[in-house]
């Protein structure tokens, strides 16, 4: 298995497993993201040591090469001074080198192939990880639009329950009464004070005079003596 199936694998299991829990949606958007980029961050590891890889075959490949020639040169200067035994096994050596030089190009050529691709998949990758950060954030925000939705319309639910009208409407008449009873009280009050000033002017009036007119006689008369 690849390490882009690996990531697959890991992510689609943590997809299932969160849903089965049916856990908050923010949480698990969140949780999603962490392991996307941890598998991420593993991937980019061994794309790196891919990447080594093909360098480390390269230098091999170019020191292989480099060694046909000397050994090219070295025939040459074999022939040049006679010795062709000499020539012959420095030809040799050549084709030895030269087919290691085969082997390593054909490695490298395959190596170099296999590390542009994972190079291509790790963008694609981190593309789809930056992808799914912003549709993260949406999907959080209309998370968030529709639980306000939700709490308005349980608000609104709650006010058209004819129960809270009709607490509105047992205290209204309560205060009603306790109005009624004050203002009656008042009244009373206001009555008895008028009764009792009526009733104190009434004995002034009940009060018999004759006396006092015979009072004022009598002193008239006392003076006059």
């Amino acid at each position: 298995m690849g390490i882009f199936d690996r990531i697959r694998t890991v992510v689609k299991s943590n997809v299932n497993d969160m849903i089965s829990k049916a856990e908050d949606p923010k949480k698990m958007l969140n949780q999603l993201i962490y392991d996307m980029s941890e598998q991420y961050n593993k991937a980019k590891v061994e794309v790196a040591q891919a990447i080594a890889d093909e360098k480390k075959l390269k230098r091999q490949l170019e020191e292989q090469k480099g060694k046909v020639q000397m050994w090219s040169k070295r025939a040459e200067l074999a022939v040049q001074n006679g010795d062709d035994k000499l020539a012959l096994d420095a030809l040799s050596r050549k084709k030895e080198y030269e087919q290691l030089a085969q082997q390593y190009e054909q490695q490298w050529e395959a190596q170099k192939q296999a590390t542009d691709a994972l190079k291509g998949k790790l963008r694609e990758l981190g593309n789809k990880i930056e992808e799914a950060r912003r549709k993260k954030d949406l999907l959080i925000a209309r998370q968030k639009r529709a639980e306000a939705q939700k709490s308005i319309q349980r608000t609104l639910g709650s006010m058209n329950d004819t129960s809270a009208f009709d607490t509105f409407g047992r205290m209204e008449e309560k205060v009603n009464t306790i109005e009624s009873q004050a203002d009656a009280e008042l009244e009373l009050d206001n009555d008895l004070t008028s009764d009792n000033l009526d009733k104190q002017f009434e004995e002034l009036e009940k009060t018999d005079t004759s006396l006092n007119d015979e009072l004022a006689a009598l002193k008239s008369k006392m003076n006059k003596s």
